[in-house]
């Protein structure tokens, strides 16, 4: 069974993904149940999957007993067995947070459509994890573009002109990598990414393979949301239903994120953009340029979802930084950071999507009290906030750590300024909110607070919410914890052999 684990992951939620809107027709609420049992199952076979490859190593799964490169492969190494069983594990638990959420702001009629276009998000997700294939990973990324253009449009007003603008810039991605692997095609006549890593040595002067590189940047910025490419993003994460902010901005981003690793380092080799071409220079750059412009956006926003979606541009910032600085410590701190950031930001969405739920206030001015009101899920989200700003023993510590590493190792000061004055700009947003939850009665609500104090009363989210929100935190906690664990027995696998 455990040998088949890589395809069950994928296998398991698209056959289910078919028949949840079949059983949806005689019984709507069913979807749901059926669509969470799928999940699990996936997250079991992603467990099994990294339990298989700790124990023996990478597993390469050929499709229909087709070898490569002729066949499609699923190469499963320590990097994307990790990134297979987050993926799993943050869409479980989002799921069992969002079923109150979508009930109360998806039409009954649509409920069996969401849950089939939700199943079918995370399976492309997985899928673009676990290929070996170039052509293959387009497929899966069109397929996770065309499912959020759904799932997005099923939101609240503006939602609909929000995915639009998605779908244009989701399309010219799309385009741009898809090109890429026309033109690494054309001159390899491969698809499969082991292939590909053999030929492309021999090849690193062709002006057609400069241009293949480049559309992959390009393509796979627009997806991830990179500065300057970025501009679906915000109001894709506002608009959308909250359990699909929920669920997107932990993974889809994170995902995309590891693609752009997979092809600098498991495609091109990483000489390819620090020696051939200055691409990792320019990386870097356009890095910092959007770590502070997302964090400068998000002190701007009041409504806290907006304010989420600004503060992502700038994560994402972090993590193109730390495969952009070339080194050991900035590889291992930037795929750290697709761990820290994909539970801190999932907390941040779910805590906003339980607030939605309980008290219809987005709005941060409105947020006074929320503590008493609600105080596991603040809880939940001051740990996720630490993080964010890179508060030890939370997980964001340590990326930021290793990534201030890497910078130092690389005598990159500008770019350690850079990460210490975002840090200091996510304690802005954030303590902003944690004041005004938590000490607006003690900070100028004397006059009117002797009235209200009986009236606040503890409303917290029903627990199937809060429950999922609170192992988040948990989760931010353990990756800090175990920091050194995870990059034992998974990230320091992805720094090529060299590097210092």
């Amino acid at each position: 069974m455990i040998h088949q684990a890589p395809i069950l992951t994928i296998a398991t939620l698209l056959l289910t993904a078919f028949w949840v809107p079949i059983i949806g027709m005689f019984k709507k609420e069913s979807a749901y149940y059926i669509a969470l049992a799928a999940i699990f199952i996936a997250f079991a076979a992603a467990c099994g999957t990294l339990y298989s490859v700790l124990l023996h190593g990478p597993i390469h799964y050929h499709m229909g007993g087709w070898p490569p490169p002729w066949g499609i492969e699923f190469v499963i190494d320590y990097l994307n067995a990790g990134v297979l069983v987050l993926i799993a594990l943050i869409s479980f638990l989002t799921t069992i947070s969002a079923k109150k959420s979508v009930e109360q702001e998806i039409n009954r009629d649509k409920w069996p459509a969401f849950w089939s276009l939700y199943l079918l998000l995370i399976m492309s997700l997985m899928g673009m994890t676990e290929t070996g294939d170039m052509f293959n990973m387009y497929v899966y990324l069109e397929v996770s573009s065309l499912t959020a253009y759904g799932l997005i449009a099923m939101g609240e007003d503006g939602a609909l002109i929000a995915s639009f603008n998605y779908v244009i810039l989701g399309s010219v991605g799309a385009s741009f990598y898809l090109l890429g692997v026309g033109y690494l095609y054309i001159v390899t006549g491969s698809l499969n990414m082991a292939d590909l890593y053999r030929l492309m040595p021999g090849l690193y002067h062709s002006k057609v393979v400069f241009t293949a590189f480049a559309f992959f940047m390009v393509g796979i910025g627009i997806k991830m949301g990179l500065f300057p490419l970025h501009v679906w993003l915000p109001d894709a994460y506002t608009r959308a239903p909250s359990a699909i902010s929920a669920l997107i901005a932990p993974t889809m981003t994170k995902v995309s994120a590891y693609v752009l690793f997979r092809i600098i380092l498991s495609v091109f080799h990483i000489q390819f953009s620090t020696m051939i071409i200055p691409a990792a220079k320019l990386l870097m750059w356009i890095a910092a340029v959007g770590i502070i412009y997302g964090s400068i956006m998000a002190i701007a926003q009041k409504d806290i979802k907006r304010m989420l979606a600004y503060s992502s541009i700038s994560q994402i910032g972090y993590i193109v930084l730390g495969l952009a600085l070339a080194n050991r410590m900035g590889l291992i701190g930037g795929a750290l950071h697709i761990f820290s950031h994909a539970f801190a930001k999932g907390c941040l969405f779910m805590v906003a999507m339980a607030i939605v739920y309980k008290t219809g206030i987005r709005n941060i001015d409105e947020f006074k009290d929320l503590n008493k009101k609600m105080p596991f899920t603040m809880a939940a989200f001051c740990v996720a906030a630490l993080s964010m700003v890179g508060v030890p023993p939370t997980a964001g510590f340590f990326s930021k750590w290793y990534l201030v590493l890497g910078t130092i190792s690389g005598r990159h000061w500008l770019m350690t300024a850079v990460i210490l004055a975002s840090s200091l700009l996510n304690a802005i947003y954030f303590f902003r909110i944690i004041e005004k939850t938590y000490f607006s009665s003690f900070l100028g609500g004397g006059g009117h607070g002797h009235h209200k104090t009986p009236t606040v009363v503890m409303t917290e989210a029903p627990a199937m919410m809060v429950i999922p929100i609170l192992l988040m935190a948990v989760g931010i906690l353990a990756v800090g914890l175990f920091n050194f664990q995870i990059i034992h027995h998974l990230l320091q696998f992805i720094v090529p052999g060299g590097l210092a």
